[in-house]
């Protein structure tokens, strides 16, 4: 089968279109011929040699797909084949077949095509386990999202905005501003025209935040640990930054806040029942248009590099997919 094969962690400059020999699935996963995949910048830290687990090489990346069932391992029973899924896993998305876990497959509604459901399940079930799982978010409540225009951040500002949090973005640029506003936000803060710390401060209040999420690290990180509200909770879950923060810890005894580590790959893998079912959640979110993934463009798996890079430079606004078959 044809893919996308990555030959060492050195970013986009290592990858390859290429055949590759197809995979079988274990008891517990099913086979799935993919007709289009999403690009995170998961995949792209990964493949750099960044991310904090690395695939044996050569291996194929990719964590996000959509497309068809062909074949269900001995112990699969929520799926046969034929049925069009939305699935992820680690990596082996830019592919033409992948295999992936059953409890994380969801099937897509009749209404929903493979390139909308290939967005969905890694950049939603996080914001889903960080907010509805983690932070408990209530109605009601002021939640702040860093790396709002991203595939998560995104996602987190469609679910707070949902669950009725006021939310405010933090995003990049002014498009991206508007762009966040169309999906939620009630107010959008651009931090390369504006000071973070005095827009928070005034937008938040006395209060401060109840519920932070932070997608960037570094400065900001620093700058938002010390808005937090009482009993809030600050949510690290990515480092798009490049720069790993760390915390003075009378900040969060001060102000009698909780740090809540967010890492979905572990709560799937331990788990698994709960990821199903919160597949299933988000999935029905989708086909009932109460979520609106932002595909911000398609291109074909041989351009696979390409589309990472656009991540990685923060140059997108939603997700870049990988078309790797025609339908829908």
């Amino acid at each position: 089968m044809r893919a996308i094969l990555c030959k060492a962690f050195k970013g986009t400059e290592a990858l390859e279109f290429t055949e590759v020999a197809e995979p079988h699935p274990a008891a517990n996963e099913v086979l799935v011929d993919v007709h289009a995949a999403s690009v995170s910048y998961m995949d792209y830290l990964m493949s750099s040699g960044g991310y904090q687990m690395r695939p044996a090489l050569p291996y194929v990346p990719g964590t996000d797909a959509a497309g068809i069932v062909l074949a269900c391992g001995d112990r699969v029973t929520r799926f046969r084949p034929g049925d069009r899924v939305s699935c992820g896993n680690w990596f082996g998305a830019f592919a033409e077949r992948m295999v992936a876990k059953e409890s994380s497959v969801a099937l897509l509604p009749a209404n929903v095509d493979f390139t909308v459901g290939s967005t969905v399940m890694n950049a939603y079930l996080t914001a889903w386990y960080a907010l509805i799982e983690r932070a408990r978010l209530q109605a009601g409540e002021t939640v702040l999202v860093t790396g709002a225009a991203g595939r998560v951040g995104l996602a987190c500002v469609e679910i707070a905005h949902l669950i009725g949090a006021r939310v405010i973005a933090v995003v990049g640029s002014g498009a991206k501003a508007a762009m966040v506003r169309t999906h939620g936000a009630a107010e959008a803060i651009d931090h390369s025209c504006e000071d973070l710390r005095e827009r928070v401060k005034a937008l938040a209040g006395d209060k401060g935040l109840d519920v932070c999420v932070d997608n960037v690290g570094g400065a900001h990180f620093a700058i938002l640990a010390r808005l937090m509200g009482w009993n809030g909770r600050l949510l690290p879950i990515g480092f798009t930054s490049g720069e790993v923060p760390s915390l003075a810890m009378n900040l969060p005894l001060l102000k009698n806040y909780s740090v809540v580590g967010v890492f979905v790959g572990a709560w799937m893998e331990r788990y698994p029942d709960e990821a199903a079912r919160a597949a299933e959640a988000v999935m029905a979110w989708v086909g009932e248009s109460k979520l609106h993934p932002r595909v911000d463009r398609v291109l074909p798996l041989q351009r696979a590099g390409e589309a990472m890079s656009l991540v990685a430079n923060r140059t997108a606004m939603g997700r870049i997919v990988l078309q790797v078959r025609n339908g829908v």
